[in-house]
């Protein structure tokens, strides 16, 4: 696992709408994970009249969830986030490769960036280190998904 992940440059995220679609499924470490992820949106600023939460059965349906969100409204960022855990087939790998296809047609599709915040794993300890304090990839999607928004916001009022 990379702990070299990016440094986050603050940035005023007064402005940026944002759909979150999260999964149910492995409720208790997605639960986690979306906390995270919400409280670190909030920290940077984002309104919560800005800011649209639905949770889906699991990851497979993320990106669908996101879809019939972003066909109703334009978002500067989409986020999709769930934890998959492998079981004892490898189904795992096929719900988060499709989950990931998905999130990227679905950004070049609408315009608007998909943060993938599907944790996929081989266990319960790689999940609990990654929605954990340890790891923390809730607050690191949110910074992305601030970062992306950002920079849509921008280059969509350049355009104008």
């Amino acid at each position: 696992m990379s702990l070299d992940k990016p440094t986050f440059r603050s940035c005023d995220a007064s402005a940026l709408r944002l759909a979150v679609v999260a999964a149910r499924y492995n409720e208790s470490l997605s639960d986690r994970l979306l906390s995270s992820a919400l409280d670190r949106l909030r920290e940077a600023g984002v309104q919560e009249d800005n800011l649209v939460v639905e949770r889906v059965p699991g990851s497979h349906e993320v990106p669908g969830g996101l879809a019939l969100l972003a066909q109703r409204q334009r978002f500067d960022c989409l986020i999709g986030l769930g934890v998959v855990v492998q079981g004892d087939t490898s189904h795992h790998k096929l719900v988060g490769e499709s989950a990931a296809f998905g999130l990227q047609r679905l950004a070049l599709e609408t315009g608007s960036p998909a943060i993938n915040g599907i944790v996929v794993v081989n266990d319960q300890g790689q999940a609990e280190a990654r929605v954990g304090s340890d790891l923390d990839r809730g607050a690191e999607f949110a910074e992305a998904a601030v970062t992306m928004g950002n920079l849509r916001h921008k280059w969509r009022r350049k355009t104008q």
